[in-house]
């Protein structure tokens, strides 16, 4: 490998973990990071996993954490904490950085350099990646797909298609959304070859390459392979192979139903391009759209490329604006979507930031002998480096002082600090109560809304959860959404010390028996 790529993939490596790892425990889990945690528990603790058809996404996630978990040593599910789990999706970014070698003679050596620097930096793909969620992984078995599949259209090795094959079952193992991306490659692959073969006067006449369908075969073998083995749990569960089709019913449903997560196109694009709320900062992420625009009309125009392979840019540009239409157009959206065709923006803007900074003459002018001024050229540099560096420091911030705040584009049904307080005060009470953790606690809420509870009360012995309020309500420990109205303090046996916010306008009581507070209070006053 170059050795200025090198160096410049280490830098961007270092740079990554200086934004991804800090602080990983501040932010309160989010409900799907504690759905997600608790169903991995399932798992670890006892070796049980079951594709859910409705919910909860693909097994690739808990089966990696169970590898990591296994690997590191891990305690028990109980004192497993936040930054274990969180540390899965931030390797996966990381990886994200190892694959780019693969497609450097696809990008340039100098675009890739760039691509990795704008893949550390960028707000949004630091942020969730600090998120126990699938996307990363989706983000990061699409680029092993696409490089497997560049390595293998030049070299025509079967190892290389294996590796895409593989690839491609471990997408369709992590999210269902699988689909749209492979969607769009495909229309993007057919587009390309059009334009190689037929539109690209510039090109020298070639013909269309032939597939090798033993190759083919055997690449789609293995992707079954992997679909079956961690759908069906490791083959303890057939009805999940079964389940990892009847999962797009519910999911179609929800995309033309009623739904909370139903927004207008533009609503990606919003948060990552110019995102100001009332009293807060503006958020932008507008530098790599404009780089990856231009890396793309580079492709499209062959000039300005530098050592970058002109057709694999451009059929990453078709792939990546039609993943952008498809994720815009799909009206069922939640913000960490934007990183599959994002990422996409991303790689391209490496091309861009070559063609601006080292390129500029060859892209404006028909010839690409003219010589561009020294100064505007490391005036334009600075101005991309300055950029950068902004979005480094917006990264920095957002993951951090503005993880869990509104204001931030990237915060989405965030779970409140102030359940933390809550679970605090819960922990206190149970070190006054004679049976310490196997106090009862009953959690009554509509709907299942009382999570991320689940994860923080995992260490309790004895914790009941109700969608309404059961026959006997009554425990040393009550917490129950306020959307019920239980007043459970009327009868003068408990005490409501206070109510807490556990997502944006989701409010819950605390009930606590009269006894066990006087208790409290009086440690308290000690």
């Amino acid at each position: 490998m170059n050795k200025a790529l090198t160096l410049g993939l280490l830098v961007a490596t270092a740079l990554a973990l200086a934004l991804r790892c800090p602080h990983l425990a501040r932010r309160p889990m989010h409900n799907d990071e504690a759905v997600n945690a608790m169903k991995f528990g399932e798992l670890w603790e006892h070796g049980l996993y079951k594709y859910d058809p409705n919910e909860h996404h693909g097994p690739s996630l808990f089966y990696a954490t169970l590898a990591v978990a296994r690997l590191t040593s891990s305690p028990d599910f109980e004192h497993l904490t936040e930054v274990k789990l969180r540390l899965i999706p931030v390797i996966f970014a990381i990886g994200l950085l190892a694959l780019l070698p693969l497609i450097a003679d696809g990008l340039g050596r100098a675009s890739a350099v760039w691509a990795a620097i704008f893949t550390a930096v960028s707000p949004a793909m630091v942020f969730y990646s600090r998120y126990y969620i699938h996307e990363m992984l989706l983000v990061f078995f699409s680029l092993l797909a696409l490089a497997a599949g560049w390595r293998y259209w030049h070299s025509r090795k079967l190892g290389w298609a294996l590796l895409a094959g593989a690839a491609l079952g471990l997408m369709h193992a992590t999210k269902e959304t699988f689909v749209v991306t492979l969607a769009a490659a495909i229309v993007a692959l057919c587009l390309n070859q059009i334009w190689n073969c037929r539109l690209d006067a510039s090109a020298a006449p070639r013909r269309c390459p032939r597939v090798n369908l033993r190759h083919l075969t055997a690449a789609l073998g293995i992707w079954l392979v992997v679909w079956a083995a961690l759908f069906s749990s490791l083959f303890t569960n057939l009805a999940g192979l079964a389940d990892s089709f009847r999962t797009y019913s519910p999911w179609l449903s929800r995309v033309g139903g009623e739904s909370p997560h139903l927004h207008s196109w533009n609503f990606y694009l919003r948060r990552l391009l110019w995102f100001h709320a009332a009293k807060g900062p503006i958020w932008s992420e507008a530098l790599i759209l404009v780089l990856a625009l231009i890396g793309a009309l580079a492709a499209f125009r062959r000039k300005g490329l530098a050592d970058a392979n002109a057709s694999f840019v451009r059929f990453l540009a078709l792939y990546t604006f039609a993943l952008t239409a498809a994720y815009c157009f799909i009206p069922y959206k939640t913000p960490w979507c934007l990183l599959s065709f994002w990422h996409g923006m991303i790689l391209l803007a490496g091309v861009g930031a070559v063609v601006v900074t080292r390129a500029v003459p060859a892209f404006l002018m028909s010839r690409s002998t003219l010589n561009w001024p020294v100064p505007l050229r490391c005036t334009l540099t600075l101005v991309v480096l300055l950029g950068t560096a902004h979005l480094a420091w917006q990264a920095s911030v957002l993951s951090v002082p503005y993880a869990a705040d509104r204001r931030n584009p990237y915060v989405y049904a965030q779970t409140s600090p102030n359940i933390l307080k809550l679970v605090g005060l819960v922990e206190a009470l149970a070190e006054i109560h004679p049976q310490g953790r196997q106090m009862l606690i009953k959690v009554i809420a509509p709907e299942n809304d009382y999570w991320p509870l689940p994860w923080y009360l995992r260490g309790f012995k004895q914790v009941g959860w109700w969608a309404e309020a059961p026959a006997d309500p009554f425990a040393p420990v009550m917490i129950v959404s306020s959307k019920l109205h239980a007043g459970l303090d009327e009868r003068k046996t408990h005490q409501m010390p206070e109510i807490f916010e556990l997502r944006p306008q989701e409010f819950f009581e605390l009930y606590v028996q009269l006894d066990l507070w006087r208790a409290y209070l009086e440690k308290k006053a000690r």
